[in-house]
C-alpha cells in the first residue's frame, strides 16, 4: 500500500466520487451529514464484497448457516442484551456552538489513549492538555449518551411504543438460535452467519465512509461447548487472515491487538480488533470475540425461553458459548479501495510517459470485469463491438465505452479497476480478433473472437 498521508486520502475520495463508487447522500438538498450513496461501480464492489464474504464463510464451510432477521425487534431484545442500559459514548459540548463530540475521538487526535478511563479521568486529561472543541471553544464536563437510534411502533408515540433500529446484527442470531438449530439439526458446533443494514446515532462521525450512522455488518456467531474455547478462537484468527488475503489486504498493513482485562466490553472474555493502516491512521477494521454464553443466558433470562442446548453424545444439558467475528462491510470496503490504489508511470501514445491512477483490486472483486472499447466510433466498428459485448455480457459484468481517445478510456477503466479491456479496431473486421489488454501488467494480446468468452474466463480465475 502507498504512504499513508492526507494528500493520499484526498485523492483516494476524491477517485471514489468522480468514478462513481460513493456519492454524498442527499446532495442535491446540501447533504446530510456523513451520508454517503453507493454509485454504480461502489454498488458492484459492496455486493462483490457481501458475496465473497458469504462464499469465505459460509459456503465453503460444512458448519455454517445463514439468517436474515429483522432490523426493529421486540424491544426487550435490547434490554437484555444490555444495549438499553449500557450501550452509551462519553460526549462532551461545545459552551458556544452546543455541537457535541465524543470524549475518547478528542483524546486520541491528541494521541491519549482513553481506554479505560472513567468520565472524571476523561475530563482530568482534557483540563490537563487543554483540550478545545474543533472550533476552539471550552467544553462542557462529559456526560453519557446512548447510541441507539428510537422509533415507534403504531399510531401513537409514547412510551409504550417505543422501538429501536438495530445496533448490531447479532442479537437476531442468538435470539433465533433455538429455532435455527432445530430446523436444521445442527451439532454443536457451528456458526450462524448473516448481514444488513445496522444503525448507531453516532455524533462524531467521519473520516470518509469509515464511521457512519448507518452502516453495513457482516458478522457471525459460531456456538461451541463451554471447554475448549481457545483452540476454536485461534482457528477464526487463522481463516480470518485467509480472508484478508483474499481481500488484497497486505499482512504488514493489519494491526491485530489483543484488548486488555479491563477494556473489553462486559460480555467479552477475549477480544482481537483488526485494525488497518487507512490513510488517516491505524483504525478498527474487524474484530472477533469470545462472548461465553453472555447472550444466550442473557435471553433466557428476559425472555423465560430455556436456551439449552443437549449434547447427543454425553446427554448432557448447557448454555452455548459463542465466538463472534465481525466485519463492516463499508469499513472492508474502504480497505480494498485503499489497498488497491496505486500511482504508477505509463506509456502514452506519444511515446511519453504519465502517471496513471489504477485500483489494483483482487479480479474477483473488481466492479466491471470487462470493458469492450471500439478504437472509433466509426460505424462498423461499434456494430462490431456491440456484437461482441452480447457475447461477453451474460459471462462477465461488463461495460462499453466508445468516448474520447483510447488513452482516456483505458486510464478510466484503471481507476475503476477494470482488469481487462478488449479493443476493437479496424484489423478485427478482416481477422475476427480483439485486442486484451491487462490492468496490471498493461501488455496486450489479441485474441480470436470465438475464443474471447474462455480466455476471458480463464484469465479472471488465476
Amino acid at each position: 500500500m502507498a504512504e499513508k498521508n492526507e494528500q493520499l486520502m484526498e485523492k483516494i475520495v476524491s477517485l471514489c466520487k468522480r468514478r462513481g463508487f460513493v456519492f454524498p447522500g442527499s446532495e442535491i438538498y446540501g447533504g446530510l451529514a456523513n451520508s454517503w450513496d453507493y454509485g454504480p461501480y461502489g454498488t458492484e464492489l459492496i455486493n462483490n464484497i457481501r458475496n465473497h464474504w458469504w462464499d469465505f464463510f459460509v459456503k465453503r464451510r460444512p458448519d455454517m448457516v445463514g439468517l436474515e432477521s429483522t432490523v426493529i425487534m421486540n424491544p426487550k431484545v435490547w434490554e437484555a442484551s444490555g444495549h438499553v442500559a449500557g450501550f452509551h459514548d462519553p460526549l462532551v459540548e461545545d459552551k458556544v456552538t452546543h455541537k457535541r463530540y465524543r470524549v475518547d475521538h478528542l483524546l486520541e487526535d491528541h494521541d491519549i489513549k482513553p481506554e479505560g478511563m472513567s468520565l472524571d479521568q476523561m475530563w482530568e486529561q482534557i483540563e490537563k492538555n487543554e483540550i478545545k472543541s474543533p472550533d476552539g471553544n471550552e467544553l462542557t464536563k462529559p456526560k453519557q449518551f446512548n447510541l441507539m437510534f428510537k422509533t415507534h411502533i403504531g399510531p401513537t408515540e409514547d412510551h409504550s411504543s417505543i422501538a429501536y433500529l438495530r445496533p448490531e446484527t447479532a442479537q437476531g442470531m442468538f435470539v433465533d438460535f433455538h429455532q435455527v438449530q432445530q430446523a436444521t439439526r445442527r451439532k454443536l458446533p457451528f456458526g450462524i452467519a448473516q448481514m444488513g443494514k445496522c444503525f448507531r446515532n453516532e455524533i462524531t462521525p467521519g473520516q470518509f465512509i469509515f464511521r457512519l450512522r448507518e452502516f453495513n455488518l457482516m458478522e457471525f456467531e459460531y456456538f461451541i461447548a463451554p471447554t475448549g474455547w481457545e483452540e476454536i478462537f485461534e482457528m477464526w484468527l487463522v481463516e480470518m487472515k485467509k480472508y484478508h488475503a483474499e481481500l488484497g489486504l497486505a499482512a504488514g498493513d493489519l494491526v491485530w491487538h489483543d484488548i486488555p482485562d479491563g477494556e473489553r466490553a462486559h460480555y467479552s472474555k477475549r477480544t482481537i480488533d483488526i485494525e488497518y493502516k487507512f490513510p488517516f491512521g491505524v483504525k478498527e477494521l474487524h474484530a472477533i470475540a469470545y462472548r461465553t454464553d453472555f447472550d444466550l443466558l442473557a435471553h433466557q433470562k428476559m425472555s423465560g425461553k430455556d436456551m439449552t442446548y443437549t449434547d447427543s453424545a454425553s446427554g448432557k444439558k448447557f448454555i452455548p458459548h459463542c465466538i463472534e467475528p465481525t466485519f463492516g462491510i463499508d469499513r472492508t470496503f474502504f480497505a480494498v479501495i485503499c489497498a488497491a490504489y496505486r500511482e504508477e508511470e505509463a506509456p502514452t501514445a506519444e511515446g511519453k510517459t504519465e502517471v496513471r491512477a489504477v485500483l489494483k483490486i483482487p479480479k474477483n472483486l473488481a466492479p466491471i470485469k470487462v470493458a469492450i472499447l471500439p478504437l472509433s466510433k466509426k460505424e462498423e466498428l461499434t456494430k462490431k463491438s456491440n456484437e461482441i459485448w452480447d457475447i461477453i455480457r451474460p459471462h462477465f459484468m461488463s461495460e462499453y465505452d466508445e468516448t474520447q481517445s483510447i488513452g482516456r478510456r483505458y486510464r478510466r477503466q484503471d481507476e475503476i479497476g477494470t482488469p481487462y479491456c478488449v479493443t476493437v479496431d479496424f484489423e478485427t473486421l478482416a481477422d475476427n480478433a480483439v485486442t486484451v489488454r491487462d490492468r496490471d501488467s498493461m501488455e496486450q494480446e489479441r485474441v480470436k473472437i470465438e475464443e474471447l468468452a474462455g480466455y476471458l474466463k480463464g484469465k479472471l480465475e488465476e
